[in-house]
Formats: C-alpha cells, structure tokens, sequence
C-alpha cells in the first residue's frame, strides 16, 4: 500500500528484542516511514515488463505495465501539507500450478499425447495441464494529510485498492488422436490409465482501504506518539468453475465471498528522560476478524449466490502493555531493559457446512490468556570504531484467525477439517542475539550470532498429499531450535569512487527437536529454513548522468515437509535458487530519470511450492518536479 516514492526509511528489527513490540516479533519487524509533503511536488513513473515463460509445455511471453503519478502540495509558512497519488497497475503473470492426474484402474480410456512426465513430482503422476495465467489489473488512490497544530502535528493516511483478477485461460497439454483437447474422464498414456483432475476457470474482485491517523506531540513533559488504523476488505468475491467444461459454457460453480474481514490497530506509547534514564511506556492493541461463505452458482460466472455450502468466521483481540528504559551507564555502554504484558482473545469462532439435514454450524469455545515477557539488551563501544550488542528476549505470538478457525477445501468442495484447529497454542520463544561491527570508515563489518527455542511453533504445511490433491494444514510443533550467524559487509566509495557494495552470508541450523504428534520429523531441518543464504548489492555512479547496478540472492534448498522426505527443485517444492539482477539507469535532468533492468538475468527457474518470476525485463521512466 506504500508507492516507492512515498517511502522514507525501513527500519528492520531482526527478532522480539524491544518490549514496544507484540510476540510476532519473534518473526522480525518491518516499520515503514512515509515521507511528510514537504513542498509543492509532482511526479509521474510509468513501467513495461516482459518476462518469456518455459516450463513444461508452456512457452508463452508474458508482459504487464504500470502507471503511477501525484503531486505534493504544502503552502509556504502554512500549517496544513497534502499529497494525493494514483496507480494503475497491470500485468498477466504465469501460471502458479499444474494439475496432474491420478492413476485409475484398467478400462476403457481416452488415449492421449502432449502429457509431460516430471520424474523430480513429488507425486510421481504426468502433468495433464497449466492453471490459467492471472490477468491481474490493478487501481490504487493514496492520500495523505499532515497539518501542525503548534507543538503537536496530526497526519492522516487514506487508501483505496482495487484488484481484479481473471484466471480463465488454463492451458490444456494433452489431445486425443483428433487433436481436441481433453479436459475430464479417463486417459491412457503410454498404457497406464489414469483420471483427470478438474481444471477451473475462476475470477476474483476485491476492494481494500487503509484509514490511519497518528498523532504527536508533547503531553506533561512527556513525548507522545498515538497511531490508530483499520484495514478492511471492503469487497473480497472469488468465483470458480466447477469444471473446465463448465468453466467454457457458464454452468456450476461456486463463490467463495468475504464477509468484510478487518484488523484495528492501536499503539500508544510515551518517552521522556530522567538523567541517566530513557523511559518509555506505552500500550498495543489490534482486533483482528473474518468471516467467509460459499455459494454453489448455477452460473458460475455472472450468476446469484444459491444454496450456502460452507461458512467459517472468528475473531481475535489482543491488549498489551509495554515499559521500556535506555540507562545510559557511561558515554561509552548503555543498557535498555524492557517488559510487556499481553491479553489475548479468540472468540465468535464457527464453522458452517451443508448436510442432508440442512446447514449444520459449530460454535467454539471462547479463549483467552494472557502472558508476560521480556527484553534486555547492552551496547557496549568499547574502542574507536568498534561496538558490540548482547540481547535477551522472550516472545509470545498467538494464533491468528485463518490458523484457527479458517479451514481449506478439498477437491469436491468440502471442508478439509484437517487445516485448521481452533485449540492450537501460541508459540513462546526464548532467543539471544550478539552483534559485533567494525567501522573502519568507508567500510562497515557486522557479524551476529543468534539463538532461538521455541515452544509450541505454529506451522503451515502447504502439500501434496497421496492422491496428489494440494492440502493445508496448521499444527503445533513441541519444540523448534534455531542456531544461527550472519556476516555483513558494507562498503562506501570501494576501490573507487561512487561504487558501493553490499554483501551478507548467513548460516541457519533449525532443528525440529521435539514433535510429539509426528516423531519421525525430530531431527530434520525446519521446512523452508535453507542452512544458507546470502544477498547482495553492487552500485555505481558512473558520472553525473548515468547509474548501473546489480544484486543477487542465493539461498540453499530446504526440505518442504517435516518428514524430511520432500526435497527437489520442481513444481511443488521449495527449491535451491540463485538469482541476479541489474539495472542501468540514464538521468537526462535533475527532474527525470530512464533506467532499463533485468531481474533473474541467468534465468533460474526456482520455486517456492510455486514458480519464481524467470527472466524479466523491465522499461521505466520516472519524472519529478
């Protein structure tokens, strides 16, 4: 929801190491700074993308484009300053799955060719399809509000997203001996006799907005900041086929429809020195809900919701208090101390199907606890150009609503009751973390070492399962260790002037140590942790017109499941990748800028479950005034 040209810092906090922050923390932070109008401002950026696809038997040239512009308005000596942007974005991307067939037994059977045998399948069945391509289109309109009331400044933040996707070109490989594509019963390839999946069409159409207002200012001596935001999905409707054939004349189907799902959010907090001390007291609060029905369609396309299938909805609310303190000891070694207290709910949890009796509901018992933690860290610049920081934490993160109450469906539209569990248990962490860094002044050198345990770690397992049917399911892990170190280099004006590098290398040992509920996990590495992974940067100012750089990310392949027995580089896994990026870029003025890049230049072609984007190029020119 933050354009580029509105970002003003990214502040990353690796781990639950500052009280201000809830338990999901313990995953990292990412805070976004946006940029107050300053002045009076206008920009446009415009971009073209291309990517060409080739994986099984699709080879297709994919492409999209972007359109962005604003301006900035702030009166001189004035008190009030607005900023207002628009962004159209479209694109088709390529296709994200592949339905493969299931072996049946001997018979009568269509016999058929283009079927792509992939023998690295987790499932070791021929792929018989492509899901359509996703005609994404995309509108977004941000505005932003920022007025100075004398010693306090009250911003206010609006956005309107709306995206339409249209999934109604699956690519059928397989022919019968006619040369008509075949898209249900049975086939025979290569004498073995098997069913096809069904291959959907779908469509989806979805409205979000942000409203958020933050206030600042002094209050008793004291520095306050106040945030306050809601985020809801105005609009959120799928529609799905229940067959290619239906999909290509309009029949059955059904919609799948959001019941305005919702996260309020609330954080407070209140600094001020005393001496030696740096105290900071404040409190966090969010409520989280959704809910969601499906419909059988006689017209799954255009068609009024029928008869109601299936419902889930919940809530979660959560309240916390945090106190924090930065003593400062000398000028040299400070010591920050910090606790929170959490209470957390789950309730108006239900669960809905259709029956021969009518539609049956579930209602779940109401939940609530509550927990303590806490932080401590000490920086220490214990000579010139050398400093070293030693945190201790503990951390709580609660379930969500989709881990506990909002469940998947199996191939013929029934609930998977095996996706979600509205008894899970919140995952506690105890983590430490060591940082040394070196600053030899156009170089900086950090290195880290960190440790976590958690307890009871909530875990997502996307697969396949013996019928080759993709299945979800949320569970909890007894206990997870995570032993880890991390080199970063940074260099400014390296070798020669203009030319900066970064690069960081970090190893990774997550151990499943203990897991009650599956044995034969204990030992493995945590799925879609890799024991390795580094990124890096390279940029430089050729002159005062012209900029090149480029960047890799490289990670080792993880296992996908926690058996340990799911490891590859296909479809389906959670593959080995090394992929680089570069871009040149031309700035005519001081108002304008055309730069032409290519992402994944070697053209990796490495997955996440789903396929990663393969070569793209990408056209843009940027104007500011």
């Amino acid at each position: 929801v933050v354009g580029p040209g509105e970002a003003q810092q990214f502040d990353i906090v690796y781990g639950p190491y500052s009280a201000r922050y809830p338990g999901n923390s313990m995953g990292g932070v990412i805070s976004i700074t946006t940029r107050e109008p300053e002045n009076n401002e206008a920009f446009a950026t415009a971009q073209y993308f291309l990517q060409p696809y080739d994986q099984y038997a699709t080879d297709q040239t994919f492409d999209g484009y972007s359109f962005e512009a604003g301006g900035g308005w702030r009166p001189n000596e004035g008190p009030f300053a607005l900023r207002a942007s628009y962004r159209h974005f479209q694109n088709v991307g390529q296709p994200m799955s592949w339905y493969q067939m299931t072996a049946a037994p001997a018979g009568a059977a269509t016999s058929v060719s283009g079927a792509v045998v992939d023998p690295e399948l987790v499932v070791k069945a021929p792929i018989f399809a492509a899901e359509s391509p996703d005609h994404n289109t995309q509108d977004q309109f941000r505005l932003r509000a920022d007025w100075d009331l004398g010693a306090w400044n009250l911003q206010a933040i609006g956005i309107y997203w709306t995206t339409d996707s249209d999934r109604t070109h699956p690519q059928i490989y397989i022919h019968d001996a006619n040369g008509n594509p075949v898209t249900s019963g049975t086939v025979s390839v290569s004498g073995q006799n098997y069913t096809l999946a069904s291959v959907p069409f779908a469509t989806a159409g979805r409205e979000e907005i942000l409203a958020g207002l933050r206030l600042e200012g002094p209050l008793f001596g004291w520095d306050t900041h106040i945030n306050l935001s809601r985020f809801w999905q105005a609009k959120d409707e799928a529609r799905q086929s229940n067959s290619y054939a239906a999909g290509v004349a309009n029949g059955a189907g059904r919609l799948t429809r959001q019941n305005e799902p919702s996260w309020i959010t609330l954080d407070a907090s209140a600094e001020r020195a005393f001496g030696a001390h740096q105290l900071a007291f404040g409190v966090t609060a969010n409520q989280y809900e959704a809910s969601q029905d499906i419909f059988n369609l006689a017209n799954w396309r255009s068609g009024g919701a029928g008869a109601r299938t299936n419902m889930t909805g919940g809530k979660t609310r959560l309240i916390g208090v945090f106190a924090e303190d930065e003593i400062t000891l000398n000028e040299d070694l400070s010591l920050t101390l910090g606790a929170r207290i959490d209470r957390w709910e789950a309730f108006d949890g239900v669960v809905g199907a259709s029956t021969s009796g009518g539609f049956v509901t579930q209602s779940f018992t109401d939940r609530e606890e509550t927990d303590a933690n806490g932080a401590l860290s000490v920086q220490w610049d214990f000579a010139t150009g050398w400093a070293a920081q030693l945190s201790l934490a503990t951390a709580t993160r609660f379930p969500t609503v989709g881990e506990l109450f909002q469940g998947t469906l199996l191939s013929d539209g029934s609930f998977n009751l095996n996706s979600f569990d509205p008894n899970l248990r919140p995952e506690r962490s105890k983590d430490v973390n060591f940082i040394l860094r070196r600053d030899l002044g156009n170089v900086r050198l950090t290195g880290s070492v960190f440790y976590q345990e958690v307890e009871d770690a909530l875990f997502r397992q996307q697969g396949f399962n013996q019928f080759g049917i993709v299945v979800t399911s949320n569970q909890n892990i007894d206990l997870v260790r995570q032993l880890g170190a991390e080199a970063i280099v940074e260099a400014e004006d390296a070798f020669i002037d203009g030319l900066d590098i970064e690069v960081n290398l970090a190893y990774i040992d997550a151990v499943i140590a203990e897991n009650r509920s599956l044995p034969a996990s204990v030992g493995n590495q945590f799925p879609r942790i890799p024991y390795w992974r580094a990124n890096g940067s390279i940029r430089y100012a050729i002159d005062d017109h012209w900029r090149a750089s480029a960047g890799f990310r490289f990670n080792t392949e993880t296992k996908n499941n926690l058996e340990g027995t799911q490891v590859g580089d296909t479809f389906g896994y959670a593959s080995e990748q090394f992929i680089v990026d570069a871009k040149l870029s031309w700035l005519p003025s001081e108002h304008a800028e055309i730069s032409f890049g290519i992402d994944n230049i070697n053209n990796d072609r490495a997955w996440a479950f789903h396929p990663f984007p393969q070569r793209t190029f990408i056209l843009q020119a940027r104007w500011r005034q």
